[in-house]
């Protein structure tokens, strides 16, 4: 274990101005706090922070980091707390401690929801500073590197969420070195067979290409020579977990895998870099597709190289990586290697400064627009979801009109470049020109793409777009966007109904009036919660009206019209109020008209395959069919035929009369499910799909449920305009000489 003096000198060596005071004290200190706590291994649980630390000195950072490296499990694992640490190193110590501090004892429903959480505060502190992330990287790091000795369930789990979120993060970060540590330890737990496999296969390939990497490293550095450059040629084999990712992708064999040897040319200046890029070029044959300029096009988190593909001595394929010295730090050390710069800070450390990275640089700033994103997110395990989808590496870079360039992960289409842009442009966002062509807005784009945005100021994303979005914000905003307009529509729908049950109490209503009674209703935090709570059912229309009116004459308002039809079922009547006219649907909720009552207006609801709550009960409904809904609270609506066996499990209080409202200029299929007997032969299913066909239906699914020696009983989906198509359907297959029964189901 690191003695006290070995860690101050590591710090000084390369911060003569640190502060040895402070390092001393919170070696102390921690190592007094974890006293004689063991770790699995049997290890003084001290060891652990002290590896931490030792870590992070590595990357040359200062002495508050490596301070909190100390103590970053001491609040969470000893009796010390976050006002202790104030007093005795300063707020900000106390505040990268504390955002690295697990969240205990909280009321969560899941283990996923508990690491959601952790990890919702974990990247809520990294973004108010960055140095929280480092240390929360070297002590995953750490723990990774220590893993043989927890418990296999615990491996799995640990490995897994190294694998999906902070491998990925510190590639986010730039972080490449730390980034390939953590993923082929995560690969040697999770997948043990396959790391033998690749590290074992490794093992052979090199014993077979003995000298090969220095013999291509001695060509490279003596082409560059013959020119006058001077550069420094490193070369490596690729790691196993980088292997066996890209064999995974591309689904091929070790053996297929012809460039596994990567070199890196570490060069004084950019200009060198395209120096040494046609030099390669012009010697050896290059690899079609394989080059890639992160100069002149940077990644999100700084990366900057050439990338290009050589067949090089032996035939051998070669990765080179062409870069200057910074460059090189950039893409080994991330965040860590960008340019500090000092600013007072509150007693944080001795000399009163601290060391903070940039907040506009290239890594840093992903990182706060992604908090400031997904902060807007609905719960914690929503949060980490979207946070994995942001962590993609994979990039393709495209061009707004303007030549504004916008980084999208692999597979984005122009809906996540509208989201990109704004959130405002995704939520008005219909359609797309991607290099001028007019396409859909679910396409994939690809790296170059030009994409305009087309926008209405009246469109609302459906919710069913959130399934071809591929980044988080597109995702968390498209969820947004639905949850408000669920609740628009529920706050409306509550207002029509308490606006009834107070006229018939010879009543106005207002928000304001509901407002007031507010105290008096359970659950009322504001008008709208009630209001869509009434129309959830959650609430009961009774007790909103006599929470505005204490001295209603209740049994007058037993025979208001929505009393009345509870005892009755539904009728064809006109007079219904607009649930969908994309769906085809009117409807009223448990009313009759009677004379002198206003008939309510219109309520924008989306359609059948959207974000709206209103489904079709199995079987279907099409028009000409006598239907009725039935509310079902947190559900929505569910339409059912009248003479649905299974209509009758619901109370009629919940039943919701519902009518045909068609747009004949805009015809929609409806779902309705049919039976046909036919004969067990070849060329059956055909004939039958030939009719349906023929008549303008559409098949959406076909089920086999009963098949003997001669006959075969099918149900089949289909989808119709109306009830008269459905039965000339019906008719046509009873036609058929293959047919035996052909009839309409609800089961």
């Amino acid at each position: 274990m690191m003695r006290q003096y070995e860690l101050v000198e590591r710090v000084t060596k390369y911060d003569p101005g640190a502060d040895e005071v402070l390092l001393n004290r919170a070696y102390v200190y921690a190592m007094k706090a974890h006293g004689h706590q063991k770790r699995a291994s049997g290890d003084p649980y001290f060891s652990h922070p002290l590896e931490v630390a030792a870590i992070l000195t590595d990357l040359h950072l200062d002495s508050a980091t490596i301070t909190t490296a100390l103590l970053h499990d001491v609040i969470e694992d000893t009796d010390a707390t976050r006002a202790e640490i104030d007093q005795l190193f300063g707020a900000e110590i106390g505040a990268l401690v504390d955002g690295l501090t697990k969240i205990k004892r909280l009321d969560l429903v899941s283990k996923q929801a508990e690491q959601a959480e952790n990890f919702r505060k974990l990247l809520i502190a990294i973004s108010s500073d960055i140095r929280v992330l480092l240390v929360k990287l070297a002590d995953r790091l750490h723990n990774m590197r220590t893993l043989e000795y927890m418990k296999p369930a615990s491996r799995q789990r640990i490995s897994e969420e190294t694998l999906e979120v902070y491998a990925p993060l510190a590639g986010r970060m730039g972080m490449q070195a730390m980034r390939e540590e953590l993923e082929d330890l995560s690969f040697r737990w999770l997948y043990p067979e396959a790391y033998e496999t690749v590290v074992h296969k490794l093992v052979d390939i090199h014993e077979k290409n003995e000298g090969l990497v220095e013999e291509i490293r001695i060509a490279l550095e003596a082409k560059l020579s013959d020119v006058g450059m001077q550069a420094a040629v490193h070369g490596r084999e690729k790691k196993p977990y980088s292997i066996w990712r890209k064999m995974q992708n591309k689904q091929i064999g070790l053996e297929q895998l012809s460039d596994i040897y990567g070199f890196r040319i570490i060069v004084e200046n950019i200009a060198d870099c395209y120096r040494v890029l046609g030099v390669a070029h012009t010697t050896w044959r290059t690899v079609p597709g394989r080059f890639k300029d992160y100069i002149s096009t940077p990644k999100q988190n700084g990366y900057q190289s050439i990338h290009t593909t050589i067949v090089g001595p032996r035939h051998q394929r070669v990765e080179l990586q062409i870069r200057t010295k910074e460059m090189h730090d950039v893409a080994e050390y991330g965040v860590a290697a960008h340019t500090f710069y000092k600013e007072p800070t509150n007693g944080a450390s001795g000399n009163g400064s601290s060391t903070v990275l940039n907040p506009d640089s290239g890594p840093y700033h992903w990182l706060r627009r992604l908090v400031d994103t997904l902060l807007e997110g609905s719960n914690p395990v929503e949060f980490l979801e979207h946070t994995k989808l942001e962590l993609f590496q994979d990039q393709v870079f495209c061009f707004s009109p303007k030549g504004r360039l916008i980084a999208l992960p692999h597979g984005a289409t122009p809906l996540d470049f509208a989201y990109a842009v704004h959130t405002d442009i995704g939520n008005a966002a219909v359609g797309a020109y991607i290099n001028g062509r007019h396409m859909p807005i679910d396409t994939q784009l690809r790296n170059g793409d030009e994409v305009e945005i087309l926008t209405s100021k009246t469109h609302t994303p459906p919710a069913a777009w959130e399934h071809f979005a591929v980044t988080g914000r597109a995702r968390s905003a498209i969820r947004r966007a639905a949850r408000d307009t669920m609740r628009r529509q529920y706050t409306e729908l509550g207002r029509r109904l308490v606006t009834s049950a107070l006229q018939a109490q010879s009543e106005s209503y207002s928000d304001d009036r509901l407002k007031g009674a507010l105290p008096r209703i359970a659950g009322g935090k504001t008008v709208e919660d009630v209001l869509a709570g009434v129309a959830r059912n959650e609430i009961a229309v009774d007790e909103v009206v006599r929470a505005i009116l204490p001295d209603a004459n209740l049994p007058a308002l037993a025979k208001s019209p929505r009393a009345k039809a509870r005892r009755h079922q539904p009728s064809n009547q006109e007079g219904w109020f607009n649930l969908s006219k994309v769906m085809g649907l009117k409807f009223r909720v448990g009313q009759e008209i009677e004379e002198g009552m206003s008939l309510p207006g219109s309520i924008p609801l989306r359609g059948l395959k959207s974000d709206i709550p209103v489904t079709f009960e199995d079987g279907g409904a099409v028009p000409g069919d006598r239907i009725v809904g039935v509310l079902t609270p947190g559900e929505g609506i569910r339409i059912f035929q009248i003479h649905s066996p299974r209509l009758k499990a619901y109370e009629h209080e919940r039943w919701i009369d519902v009518t045909w409202d068609i747009n004949r200029d805009q015809p929609e299929r409806f779902p309705a499910r049919i039976a046909v007997t036919a004969l067990n032969e070849p060329g059956t299913l055909a004939q039958i799909a030939h009719v349906i066909g023929e008549a303008s239906g559409n098949i959406d699914q076909v089920r086999m449920v009963g098949r003997g020696p001669d006959f075969t009983k099918m149900l089949i989906e289909v989808e119709v305009w109306d009830l008269e198509h459905l039965n000339m359907i019906l008719s046509g297959l009873k036609s058929q000489s293959v047919v035996s029964h052909a009839d309409r189901v609800f089961d």
